[in-house]
């Protein structure tokens, strides 16, 4: 009795359809075009529900570009290293696209998502604009 109850629960399950596709986002600017995957987070879906945005994007230490968001996203646990085309969150609106590997001082970075193109379109000196939008 148990295993048909059990199989029936699996199906069940299995029939509400694939989980839920994980955010793209595009990244366009002067320089070129990349998407990124937002990750699972509170932070990620925050920054999701404000598309599209228009940033300002600095360089900093030849290593990233930043830019502050129109307002602060959830707080989360942070970490140090970053990789290249990592996407990630320094103070509460401080958005930036990493384009080298590296380690930030505490407190550290929230991760908001990963670039899947070519992110070193941004290794330059020099200030740029993006434009985040939700990829099609």
């Amino acid at each position: 009795m148990l295993k048909p109850l059990l199989g029936a629960a699996i199906l069940a399950l299995g029939s509400v359809g694939p989980a839920m596709a994980q955010d793209r986002i595009r990244i366009s600017s002067d320089w070129g075009e990349v998407t990124a995957e937002l990750a699972d987070n509170d932070a990620a879906r925050a920054l999701s529900a404000m598309l599209p945005l228009t940033i300002e994007m600095r360089d900093h230490m030849r290593q990233e570009k930043t830019g502050d968001l129109p307002s602060a996203l959830p707080d989360l646990p942070r970490q140090q290293d970053f990789s290249t085309g990592m996407l990630g969150l320094w103070s509460s609106d401080h958005f930036v696209i990493y384009y080298k590997d590296g380690r930030v001082p505490r407190p550290g970075i929230i991760v908001l998502g990963q670039v899947t193109g070519n992110v070193s379109i941004f290794d330059r000196p020099g200030e740029i604009t993006i434009r985040v939008e939700r990829a099609d």
